[in-house]
């Protein structure tokens, strides 16, 4: 059985469609701006934001489960994916699926005692999507650090292949907050500029929020000149350390070789995680390096738009499932000169060539890892 992406969605910075966000990669615009709002730091730092009049004006008419920033990004990318899908989200063989880091955390700064407000709670946020469509089913929450984008389209593409259910509805968003923003910067691991991914003088990452949704299906939508099939996924943990990667990439390395297990072909490109700090970046390219993978084309989208936390590996499989259909590859936003442990190939302009299929990569705290491989069906 295929596992296809049938309907999706991208909010960022750049725009609140794939279209839009695509149109202004592909022109090398990045949605990372410097920012004062001393709500979310004392000092000014880069970051990828949305713009919250849009925001608000997209749902104005709308009664809205939860009006917080992360409620009506997870209720308007789900909107627009489903607008253009055949699947019915309240037929019991749909399932909703939820992918977050902190979800409502910046809650926690209201006035009062928030500690029994239930939108706080994950569970609660995944509900409230699922009850607004009607939806039967148990909701799902994947909260596993910077992976969790990407492990929920594996969890989706798991249940369906099993056949637990037809159809995944399967959200990602996360919103910049004071608490993410200190809690990165008590890690030293955010650049006082935009994010370099790959380069020789990358000195942190920039956060970005955003929301994702794709549709996954058993069923091959209908009227695309081409459409994209997930085809494997894999996960693993190394346990290295809480925050810093394996020095052998070997949580990377598994997921990457049990990913493309008895494939027997290589990936046209690879959508690398690529936070631009010197851990990561280093581990990715010892783990390429080891799986066999260094001389194919890699990129980081991470310049573009900011490290998108639990929205990422949604967002930038969207992006990378877009490339396929388009035959190109974006660029390495930020990056002038590699500076890597294993030299990897990392185009600095935009690559226009046939591709077949790519692989998408995630790594976050805690020594998760994730691998999946999408193909182009014409």
């Amino acid at each position: 059985m295929s596992v296809y992406l049938e309907s999706e969605n991208i909010i960022t910075s750049l725009g609140f469609s794939v279209e839009e966000n695509m149109k202004a990669m592909g022109e090398g615009i990045s949605g990372i701006q410097m920012c004062s709002n001393t709500t979310l730091s004392d000092q000014a730092f880069p970051v990828s934001l949305v713009d919250k009049n849009r925001l608000n004006a997209a749902l104005s008419g709308f009664s809205l489960p939860d009006d917080s920033t992360f409620g009506k990004l997870v209720f308007l990318s789900a909107k627009e994916a489903l607008k253009g899908s055949s699947v019915d989200p309240s037929d019991p063989r749909t399932v909703f699926i939820l992918s977050t880091t902190k979800g409502n955390i910046e809650l926690m700064r209201g006035k009062g005692n928030n500690a029994g407000n239930n939108r706080l709670l994950l569970w609660h946020s995944a509900d409230q999507i699922r009850r607004y469509y009607g939806n039967p089913n148990k909701v799902i929450v994947v909260s596993n650090a910077c992976i969790s984008g990407l492990l929920a389209m594996i969890v989706g593409q798991r249940l369906i292949k099993n056949g637990d259910y037809d159809h995944a509805v399967i959200v990602g968003a996360d919103v910049v907050s004071k608490f993410i923003v200190s809690g990165f910067q008590s890690f030293l691991s955010l650049s006082a500029n935009p994010c370099k991914p790959f380069d020789r003088d990358r000195d942190g990452l920039t956060l970005g929020e955003g929301a994702g949704t794709v549709v996954l299906s058993n069923r091959r939508p209908n009227g695309r000149k081409t459409v994209t099939e997930l085809v494997s996924g894999a996960s693993a943990n190394d346990a290295n350390h809480i925050s810093g990667p394996s020095r052998t990439g070997e949580g990377l390395y598994i997921a990457l070789k049990q990913a493309l297990k008895g494939i027997d072909e290589d990936p046209g490109f690879i959508s690398a995680h690529g936070t631009a700090t010197p851990f990561n970046d280093d581990m990715e390219s010892i783990a390429l390096t080891r799986a066999g993978l260094a001389h194919i084309p890699a990129n980081s989208v991470k310049g573009f738009i900011g490290h998108t936390l639990g929205a990422a590996g949604i967002i930038e499989s969207l992006i990378g499932a877009w490339c396929l259909s388009e035959n190109m590859m974006l660029k390495n936003m930020g990056l002038q000169h590699q500076g890597l442990v294993n030299s990897l190939n990392t185009p600095i302009e935009n690559l226009q060539q046939p591709f077949r299929t790519f692989v998408k990569t995630a790594s976050g705290f805690g020594g998760c890892n994730a691998a999946a491989l999408f193909r182009k069906h014409e």
